[in-house]
């Protein structure tokens, strides 16, 4: 049974937050951040502490603003001050999928089919039941627009980017031979995609409250990007850029999570594609004190000059420590981070990656609760 939350009276302040991190400000305390919190984490804190009914969003519109309410409550009364949320305008994908076996879950843990695909030829592109902008219910987001707390602020995006879409519908294997022996299909793939989501995302950018477009699209490994920088360069980052400035448009922030090992295409996204801010690090690649250390608290080398952009760093608490620590320890280097990432500015606290069903919840809210005793 949970006992209480880590902080009593929210006072959120999304412009703060913005500020924080854009280096606008550097009074106050070091932020809260999180990219995604599992259901199966949020579900307990929602039912014990919040005394809230779960539900489970359906078809129709009441369940629906009921599971906002509960998702609005949590990212509140957690202490951050934002809500973060992501929906996709329905692309089809093949998926894997087993039971999670994290306990007190009852969904399945799904990921994409690296060896099949749907689009491997033309034919295949031209069957493709491509999503059409005016068909996507943009319900969720307007009505978390018009229900947050006062002071809170909204970071949205559409659900996966330009690189995980072309990989998952063509599964990463149909990818890397249609790199080599259909170029033009893969070209035809990144602007259908890209044009869909430019669409989308100037329906958000119309959204009052939204202080920064924060999204998703995981481009590396653990010792690499996916496919070669030079074909990110060519297919993938145009459209990083072209959304980034989209949101610049509007004189808000770019954020994005991108796991992996990007140093093959770092200068590209700050200096280029003109990113405000990364999220998602593992200590196994590069620690997030040192990436900050040679990414964001300087002026950016690149070959041929120097680019004079510093970005925020987001999150950072590694997941192995989140998951397979002890609370104490978890506080114990939540601390650390603040100690260390906070003082030197433009730095947010939370999770190296996302807040997973199989991480332990007196873990995740010893992280909040240390984030919040400065």
């Amino acid at each position: 049974m949970l006992h209480h939350l880590p902080l009593a009276r929210p006072q959120p302040d999304g412009i703060r937050f913005i500020d924080w991190l854009m280096g606008r400000t550097t009074a106050g305390k070091t932020p809260l951040v999180e990219y995604l919190v599992d259901d199966v984490l949020m579900r307990p804190i929602v039912t014990d502490l919040l005394d809230r009914p779960w539900v489970i969003p359906g078809p129709d519109r009441a369940t629906q603003a009921a599971y906002l309410d509960n998702f609005t409550q949590f990212w509140y009364r957690m202490g951050y001050d934002f809500v973060r949320f992501e929906r996709s305008m329905g692309f089809i994908t093949p998926t894997l999928a087993i039971a999670d076996t994290a306990a007190g879950s009852d969904k399945h843990r799904a990921w994409a089919d690296e060896h099949s695909g749907l689009i491997s030829s033309w034919e295949d592109f031209e069957r493709y039941p491509w999503p059409r902008l005016e068909d996507v219910d943009f319900f969720p987001y307007e009505y978390l627009d018009s229900h947050l707390p006062e002071g809170m602020g909204l970071m949205v995006c559409h659900a996966a980017g330009v690189y995980e879409h072309i990989s998952q519908i063509m599964s990463y294997e149909g990818l890397c031979l249609a790199l080599h022996d259909a170029p033009d299909l893969i070209q035809a793939m990144s602007q259908r995609i890209g044009e869909l989501m430019t669409g989308f995302y100037r329906h958000l950018l119309d959204l009052k409250h939204v202080i920064a477009i924060f999204p998703g699209d995981d481009m590396g490994f653990r010792t690499g990007t996916l496919i070669s920088p030079a074909d990110l360069r060519r297919y993938v980052l145009p459209w990083h850029k072209r959304f980034a400035a989209l949101t610049h448009d509007r004189g808000l922030p770019y954020f994005l999570h991108s796991c992996g090992n990007l140093a093959g295409i770092m200068e590209d996204l700050i200096c280029d594609v003109g990113i405000d801010g990364k999220h998602s690090y593992e200590d196994a690649i590069l620690p997030v004190e040192r990436f900050q250390a040679r990414y964001g608290g300087r002026t950016v080398e690149r070959s041929g000059g120097q680019c004079a952009r510093r970005i925020a760093v987001l999150g950072g608490l590694d997941v192995d420590r989140l998951a397979a620590g002890t609370p104490e320890t978890v506080r114990q280097h939540t601390r650390y981070l603040i100690d260390t990432c906070g003082a030197r500015g433009r730095y947010a606290v939370g999770s190296g990656n996302s807040v997973p069903s199989y991480v332990p919840l007196e873990n995740y809210l010893a992280m909040v609760d240390e984030a919040h005793n400065q």
